[in-house]
């Protein structure tokens, strides 16, 4: 395992550590989990970017309604 470093200052310290606490998790986990979270957001907006750049036409909500007879 690698440890990574991270200066805050004392607010932003107090912050994380109470928030922490609050979750009952450990500084480390809610830092990891933040970060993963992140990553995978943008990955996910990302992808969402290439589909919808390579779709040829989009649909209203009332278009597919009368499509779909509704």
């Amino acid at each position: 395992m690698v440890t990574i470093s991270l200066r805050v200052d004392d607010r932003d310290n107090k912050l994380i550590r109470d928030y922490a606490k609050l979750k009952k998790m450990s500084v480390s986990d809610l830092m990891r989990n933040a970060i993963i979270e992140k990553i995978e957001d943008e990955v996910d907006l990302d992808a969402f970017d290439r589909a919808f750049t390579d779709m040829d036409h989009t649909y209203s909500l009332d278009e597919v309604k009368k499509e779909l007879g509704l």
